[in-house]
């Protein structure tokens, strides 16, 4: 199958479910921006009128569909007005979900069949219109995991197992489709903690109200990487070093990614002065029009982890030459053992300082380092295997190069609308 193409966001039409909220507002704006004609769908029609006069004021194209996308007619009626209103649609986003918060055992069941009609059925009826539609005409089907999609969280178990089916069906449907040479391109986005009314809005049967654990990221990271996968095929996108780290902890050692979740998610998953909220999204669709949440930290507007998944070549060559300067530079100012990025236990220790035995550099701690080429914040979670770091020749796994420098953030993402 030859490499698939896809429009520009300006001449693309795109459908999008959970618009009234969060991730799907702000992917709707920055695209309604750059030019796309929009179809908005979510349960609550008062943000859904004013979002759609919001963007038919400031020029923009737009429909939007009040609908329950845990219930298949509803969602079909999504993709009819579509085509009525437009001829059809380019992309397809299923982005709507609600979360719970709280013990399994403490969940009711009734409560967890709700949010899988939600979480999942929600997901596959879009995709399966979306793939109706899209197979003779080509577009891209994107997919709203997240990174509880490889990884379950404590306390939120049910929407770690929502999390776990969507991307089992994605992966399912991405090979078939591939099978039949079908030109639709099929993404899954994988959001680490994100600072949208998730919190607010999920059930809570803990005794605090609920907030996400650093590091959290602005919603317009995750939209503009869904934006970008409407406009270049990918198979699927972590959104944030952090939840990049979580996962891959959950790989190279379960043990410990359990006793993290105890130990570090688990207190971090509440705000300690606050009860919980009766007010959730699962029993009644919220009728805010809200982007934000309540993370009391500092929100990363940017990710260079999440940029460089669709920018390799250019990524990787600032990282190699961001990297092998921190590494100098650490060597030469001989830092100390306890503030140096840790080396995995199968990595080489050398023998001989001067001989040229490969060296693991892992940045996976969040710092602030001043270096000869100035500040950088070392973010996440990869690895840089080197022989000698004088000689660049002798660099190993260029294309694993996926630390997160905010150094290099203003080489390309910069927070500017996609096109």
């Amino acid at each position: 199958m030859t490499a698939m193409k896809l429009k520009k966001l300006k001449d693309q039409v795109i459908v999008i479910t959970g618009a009234s909220s969060g991730i799907g507002l702000v992917t709707a704006r920055l695209a309604a921006k750059a030019g796309a004609k929009l179809v908005l769908a979510a349960r609550s029609e008062g943000p859904l009128r004013q979002l759609t006069e919001e963007i038919t004021k400031a020029g923009g194209k737009t429909a939007y569909v009040v609908a329950d996308v845990g219930i298949r007619d509803q969602v079909h009626e999504i993709a009819r007005v579509a085509v009525e209103r437009f001829g059809g649609f380019d992309t397809w986003v299923n982005d709507a979900g609600v979360g719970i918060y709280g013990k399994v055992v403490e969940t009711p069941v009734e409560d967890m069949r709700r949010q899988f009609e939600t979480n999942y059925w929600g997901v596959v009826y879009g995709s399966l219109e979306a793939v109706a539609h899209l197979r003779t005409r080509g577009g891209a089907l994107i997919n709203i995991g997240s990174t509880l999609s490889e990884r379950a969280a404590i306390l939120q178990g049910s929407y770690s197992a929502t999390k776990h089916a969507v991307k089992g069906f994605t992966d399912a449907l991405r090979m078939e489709l591939a099978l039949d040479n079908a030109p639709v391109s099929v993404t899954l986005i994988k959001p680490g903690p994100i600072d949208t009314p998730y919190t607010l809005n999920a059930k809570n049967y803990m005794e605090a109200e609920a907030r996400h654990p650093a590091p959290a990221y602005a919603p317009e990271v995750v939209a503009r990487a869904i934006l970008r996968a409407a406009r270049k095929p990918k198979r699927e996108v972590f959104v944030g070093g952090g939840g990049r780290g979580i996962a891959l902890m959950g790989v190279l050692s379960p043990p410990l990614s359990d006793a993290f979740m105890r130990k570090v998610m688990a207190p971090q998953s509440k705000l300690k002065t606050e009860p919980p909220s009766q007010k959730n999204a699962l029993d009644a669709p919220s009728n805010n029009l809200a982007e934000r949440g309540n993370y009391p930290g500092h929100t990363r507007e940017t990710s260079l982890y999440t940029f460089s998944a669709f920018h390799r070549t250019l990524t990787g060559a600032l990282l190699l030459g961001a990297g092998l300067a921190f590494y100098a530079w650490r060597q030469g100012k001989g830092a100390d053992a306890d503030t140096l990025p840790s080396r995995p236990p199968s990595a080489p220790v050398p023998s001989d300082a001067d001989a040229p035995v490969p060296q693991t550099i892992v940045l996976d701690t969040v710092e602030v380092v001043d270096t000869p080429v100035g500040p950088v914040v070392v973010e996440t979670v990869e690895v840089v295997d080197v022989v000698d770091a004088t000689d660049m020749s002798n660099v190993t796994d260029v294309g694993n190069t996926t630390a997160v420098m905010d150094r290099a953030e203003m080489l390309g993402e910069g927070g500017t609308t996609p096109s």
